[in-house]
C-alpha cells in the first residue's frame, strides 16, 4: 500500500513543479517531451491533450481550470489525490480503510474515466 501511495504521489509531485500552460495543453513539454503528435499532424487536440496541464492546475487548487484543460485528467488527478492518503492510512492501520478495492470497482472506474475522456474529446472535435 505504501509503495502504491508513493507511486501515485509521484505524478502529483511532478505536477506541482510544472507551470500550467495557458493554452490548456502542452505543459508536458516542460518535462522535455515533444509536442503532441496528434496536434502536430492534425492541428486538433488528442483525447489526452491537457492531462498534464489539468494536474498542474489541480495541485494548485484551480479546479475549474483543471476541468477545462482536460476533464478526464482532472477526474483522474482527483482520484489520485484521494487514493494517496487512503492508501497511507490503510497501510498505517494494517488493513483497508473502508472496503478493499475489487477488480469490478477498478474496472468500472476505468470505464467511466475512459468514457469521460472520449466524450470530452468528441465535444472538442465538434466544437472545433
Amino acid at each position: 500500500m505504501v509503495m502504491l501511495a508513493v507511486g501515485l504521489a509521484a505524478p502529483l509531485g511532478a505536477a506541482s513543479l510544472l507551470e500550467p500552460d495557458q493554452r490548456g495543453y502542452g505543459t508536458h513539454q516542460q518535462l522535455g517531451l515533444p509536442p503532441c503528435t496528434f496536434v502536430v499532424l492534425f492541428g486538433r487536440r488528442c483525447p489526452t491533450c491537457g492531462g498534464t496541464t489539468s494536474w498542474a492546475y489541480l495541485v494548485r487548487g484551480r479546479l475549474i481550470e483543471a476541468a477545462q484543460a482536460n476533464l478526464g485528467g482532472a477526474l483522474l488527478g482527483t482520484l489520485d489525490v484521494i487514493a494517496v492518503p487512503w492508501l497511507l492510512l490503510s497501510a498505517l492501520r494494517g488493513r483497508w480503510l473502508g472496503r478493499a478495492p475489487t477488480s469490478t470497482v477498478v474496472a468500472w472506474v476505468a470505464t467511466v474515466m475512459f468514457a469521460v475522456m472520449m466524450i470530452e474529446w468528441g465535444v472538442r472535435l465538434i466544437a472545433g
